[in-house]
């Protein structure tokens, strides 16, 4: 199984977890500023719940109404890779089939990684702008159909973010209000593009949408599907390894700098691995937007002030850089995640927290469980 390791040299893995390579000798880095500490959702037997916010379940027969439709030339994922990262990603899919449609794998997989509840999300390709707007209407309802099916047939162990059709706002806006009073799910997921076009591009109107999630008080999931000009990101899974966490970047920035997170303040937006590169490199942002008169043209703050409003999940892989993370941004804006099943996921998602140098078990309970609790509306 995927999530099962023998000793390998790997100090994550195996017994030894609290000895993580890499623990800080310097001195703390100054904390984000305080915030009041919320309840932490927890279990019958009064354990913080632990809850996965990044996982992905793909819908096959939707995978099948897709496939004579020739869906890789819109997959940059699929089109910005070489020979053998194409071969390696079909053998994935194949590999991994079960543990992306078949909940009963999943749930055992969830007990072996010790997570409760899964916030579970359509594979990011299912997520269909490419189509025109009817048919993205319906596949995002039979995508969102099954997620909540799911929900409710397992209610202690999932809640769903659906998908909207974003090539039409209207659709989307329709789709988003029936997720969430018809079907109970807790969000969406969006790609960070549509066909190439910023979220912030005023040809696509999405001001209403997001108006209408903040009205909803519901999550925004953003997952990048590769990065839309990859083609110096062919090679070595580049389009993923780097070009994922470059199109969190990019897609990120334009929300701030275009103001869609001033006119919006209350969305609640999670970011994927550990939010791209943005979320460690803040500071350049902000000596732009004070030096130069081209990086203020809308926001009038800085802009590291609007990222703040962001959420993060843990996908880091070292436990320094996820502690850097949590110094920054607050522990409050941490959030576990796995980006289950695929193979750029943590596999051990709770030893990755607990390894976190100089994190109290309060802050810890937060990161694992109570702040998605929170976000989601989970209530133990």
């Amino acid at each position: 199984m995927m999530f099962t390791c023998v000793p390998c040299g790997d100090p994550r893995h195996g017994p030894a977890l609290g000895a993580r390579k890499g623990v800080a000798k310097t001195a703390r880095a100054p904390r984000a500023a305080a915030r009041s500490a919320p309840k932490v959702a927890r279990d019958r037997k009064g354990r913080s719940l632990r809850v996965d916010i990044h996982c992905h379940y793909l819908n096959p027969e939707v995978q099948a109404k897709l496939a004579p439709l020739d869906p890789a030339p819109h997959d940059p994922s699929r089109v910005f890779a070489n020979a053998l990262t194409t071969e390696v990603n079909v053998k994935q899919m194949r590999d991994r089939a079960a543990k992306l449609s078949t909940i009963e794998v999943r749930l055992k997989d969830m007990d072996r990684m010790g997570i409760d509840v899964q916030a579970v999300s359509p594979a990011p390709n299912q997520c269909c702008y490419w189509t025109e707007p009817g048919l993205g209407l319906e596949i995002s309802q039979a995508v969102n159909d099954r997620l909540a099916e799911i929900v409710a047939t397992w209610p202690e162990r999932f809640v769903g973010l659906g998908t909207v059709p974003l090539q039409n706002v209207e659709l989307a806006v329709a789709e988003l209000d029936r997720c969430v009073k018809k079907l109970g799910l807790r969000g969406v997921e969006i790609n960070p593009n549509v066909n190439g076009m910023d979220l912030a591009d005023p040809r696509l109107g999405l001001d209403r949408f997001f108006a209408r999630v903040q009205e909803l008080g519901v999550v925004i999931f953003m997952h990048p599907l590769g990065f839309t000009q990859g083609e110096r990101l062919t090679d070595h899974y580049f389009n993923n390894v780097i070009g994922n966490p470059l199109e969190t970047t990019v897609a990120v920035s334009h929300l701030i700098f275009d103001g869609v997170m001033e006119r919006h303040p209350k969305l609640k937006i999670v970011l994927p691995h550990s939010g791209g590169y943005l979320a460690h490199y803040w500071a350049r942002m902000d000596h732009a937007h004070r030096a130069r008169p081209d990086c203020h043209t809308v926001i009038r703050k800085a802009p590291s002030s609007y990222l703040r409003k962001f959420y993060f999940d843990t996908i880091t892989f070292d436990r320094d850089m996820l502690r850097h993370l949590i110094d920054k941004w607050g522990d409050d804006h941490v959030l576990l995640g796995t980006d289950y099943p695929y193979d750029m996921g943590e596999v051990d998602p709770v030893g990755l927290i607990e390894s976190v140098p100089r994190l109290a078990r309060a802050e810890k309970d937060r990161i694992m469980g109570g702040n998605a609790a929170r976000l989601l509306g989970i209530k133990r």
